[in-house]
């Protein structure tokens, strides 16, 4: 890994208010307390740059992370977004979060990649499959995440494995490969890692 540490910049209300740095951008995106920020955390081995909440929807805003090389030079910003799926909020917040999401990912030019979260104990739901029928038609890259791995068994990481990727084969003209992920072990921080320097080495050099 040629990232040597990260820290985290600053929460903004919309799109436009975002760095215009030029530098590409990584999104984090999937249903509330997927274990977003407990990705980050994992895949900078920095156990509090980005805050854990076991409260549902506490994100509202883009959280930006700027990723730094050797040199501690910026090169690329994670980009953390608002969960969705959570039933305990108001129809006003649940549009505003829409919105803002909508806004950056149509909009944000720096965008290379998108990692969708899935709970892997869960499996796909229907609107991860809403989402990525929505990112492919914004023609953005997406690796599918199946975050906590820790709490299936063997067997059971091979069945999700095989029922995500035969939902996924129906997406057609993209390939989406599942990746199994532990915060707790780092299963899957070598695989993302090389996920995302495919998207983002050609700039970062």
């Amino acid at each position: 890994m040629k990232y040597s540490k990260a820290r985290y910049l600053a929460s903004y209300p919309s799109y436009k208010l975002a760095p215009k740095t030029g530098l590409p951008e990584i999104a984090f995106g999937g249903r509330s307390n997927v274990g977003k920020s407990s990705l980050l955390n994992s895949l900078l081995n920095q156990k509090k740059l980005a805050q854990i909440s076991k409260t549902p929807g506490k994100t509202r805003l883009l959280n930006y992370f700027a990723v730094m090389n050797n040199k501690n030079v910026d090169k690329i910003y994670f980009v953390d977004l608002p969960g969705y799926g959570y039933a305990r909020v108001s129809h006003e917040t649940r549009d505003s979060w829409k919105a803002l999401v909508e806004g950056y990912l149509e909009n944000s030019q720096r965008l290379k990649g998108f990692l969708l979260l899935i709970d892997s104990r869960r499996g796909i739901q229907d609107d991860d499959i809403q989402l990525m029928e929505y990112l492919q038609s914004l023609g953005k890259k997406t690796c599918p995440i199946l975050t906590k791995s820790d709490k299936l068994g063997r067997q059971q990481k091979t069945q999700i494995l095989k029922k995500t990727m035969e939902i996924l084969s129906g997406f057609a003209g993209d390939s989406l490969f599942p990746i199994l992920h532990s915060a707790k072990t780092g299963e899957g921080n070598d695989l993302i890692w090389r996920w995302i320097g495919e998207r983002i080495d050609d700039e970062t050099e």
